[in-house]
């Protein structure tokens, strides 16, 4: 699959959980202001977080596949991780911070709640789950066509949606648990207490994106076993001695910055490292498609150890 059909498939994805949350957040907020429930606000506060991040998730589609150019030569790739980052960012201050709130207030305040109030909350979360299991399946989906958890969870954007869709799934559950329990036995500690719930839902979901968009954000070294290849590949070639020192850098979603540190064998003369270099690059970027910056350091080991001698350096050598 091309990176350009990928994330249509994923624009497609976040376009339909912004459509089911844009319907769910309104419908939620009116059962829940009409019947006065906690639990049902909370959940609108959550819808409401997840539709402004799939807005954030349609601008990193967009920005990050801008080409390189003189002020970002590397690319926009990472603007993935970075709008990833301010969809957590959403999740924990809308969705979470406001479920809080309106656990930690029904508790004080004892919230009251006519039968029609239950009825038209109950109905509304049943809407809102069949919704919200739609997008969670349709998500789903396309993380099993995309190579499955491993392969198809690299991109933020579709994990965010992943995330977002299933947590609003267990979310209603706890909504829908918490208002029949308030309506069985009266007593409105256990909506309170599903607010609550979805609230600490909310802020671990956060934590867990906005940990993963701030490792990419600062610079992730490529997987192990692409730097595991890479490395084989460097020792395969003749004409290198030994491996000094190798770095990958995940610049995007399918890109990646590698440096290598490489000694020579002796005897090369300066054509010959040239002609090396160019074939060496060549052969990391046809084994490591995603390796589109490619730098090399390339010594003779023999000239370097002359150069870091007691002698050229100035140092004094013991007797």
């Amino acid at each position: 699959m091309t990176d350009e059909g990928s994330d249509h498939k994923t624009r497609v994805t976040v376009l339909v959980a912004l459509a089911a949350n844009l319907v769910i957040a309104v419908a939620k907020a009116i059962g829940g202001l009409a019947a006065g429930s906690p639990a049902l606000l909370s959940e609108a506060a959550h819808s409401v977080a997840d539709s402004l991040n799939e807005v954030f998730l349609l601008a990193a589609l967009r920005r990050s596949r801008r080409p390189a150019d003189r002020r970002h030569p590397f690319g926009y790739g990472k603007e993935r991780f970075f709008w990833s980052l301010l969809a957590a960012v959403g999740i924990f201050v809308m969705g979470g911070c406001f479920s809080f709130f309106q656990g930690f207030e029904a508790l004080t305040s004892g919230a009251e709640e006519e039968l029609g109030g239950y009825v038209a909350g109950l109905i509304v979360l049943g809407i809102a789950l069949l919704a919200e299991g739609g997008s969670l399946l349709r998500a789903l989906y396309q993380v099993r066509r995309q190579g499955g958890t491993g392969a198809g969870l690299r991109d933020p954007a579709l994990r965010t949606v992943v995330a977002e869709d299933g947590t609003a799934v267990l979310g209603v559950t706890l909504a829908i648990a918490g208002m029949a329990l308030h309506m069985v036995t009266g007593q409105v500690v256990w909506e309170a207490s599903a607010s609550l719930a979805i609230g600490a839902l909310l802020v671990y979901v956060a934590f867990r994106l906005g940990r993963e968009a701030r490792d990419q954000l600062i610079g992730e070294a490529a997987d192990p076993e692409t730097s595991g290849r890479i490395r084989e590949l460097l020792r395969a070639q003749p004409e290198i001695d030994s491996v000094e020192a190798l770095f990958t850098m995940k610049t995007g979603l399918d890109t990646a910055l590698v440096a290598a540190r490489v000694d020579l064998v002796p005897g090369l003369d300066s054509e010959r490292v040239e002609e090396v270099a160019v074939r060496i690059k060549r052969s990391i970027a046809r084994t490591v498609p995603e390796a589109d910056q490619i730098f090399l350091d390339v010594t003779d080991r023999l000239a370097r150890e002359a150069a870091e001698s007691p002698a050229a350096t100035g140092e004094r050598g013991g007797a």
